[in-house]
């Protein structure tokens, strides 16, 4: 079985690539089925999500496996209205719900009541498979487009 112990920036070339939801990509420990068939586990650092793209190594750098985000049953909220998004995105964050959060649009794991929820606030909710790449949270420091790594400063 290949042991993925660590992540890496970049390299020449994948030896696999692993597909995975994100329940499974917020995991650090974990036995996988690469997309070929092969046994791999993860034994990565904890308290990192895994984001769709990552490259992740076992421990001699031999074995090279690209991560994939699974498409995943979702809601997708799309509004060109600023304001109406980020009410939205207010009251789901309220709830503790994992949110994808990009231009126009906001995603979340399906769910029926939160979906009740957003269209009573005057929006359209669209129920799809799509990969799910939520935001790390605040005190995270995961990979992603605007991530900020600010040390916690209490005044």
């Amino acid at each position: 079985m290949i042991v993925l112990t660590r992540r890496v920036a970049e390299a020449a070339s994948v030896t696999g690539t692993v597909t995975l939801d994100v329940d499974s990509r917020i995991k650090s420990r974990l036995r996988v089925t690469l997309d070929d068939g092969r046994d791999a586990g993860l034994m990565l650092e904890r308290g990192h999500l895994l984001r769709g793209g990552e490259l992740l190594a076992d421990a001699d750098g031999q074995h090279l496996v690209q991560v994939l985000a699974a498409p995943e049953r979702v809601s997708t909220v799309r509004c060109a209205d600023p304001l109406l998004l980020a009410r939205a995105a207010y009251h789901l964050g309220n709830r503790h719900v994992p949110l994808q959060i990009e231009a126009g649009l906001l995603r979340y794991q399906h769910d029926h009541v939160l979906d009740e929820m957003v269209r009573g606030l005057g929006l359209e909710v669209l129920i799809e498979q799509a990969p799910f790449e939520p935001e790390a949270g605040a005190y995270q420091s995961a990979p992603h487009g605007h991530a900020h790594d600010h040390p916690f400063v209490r005044l």
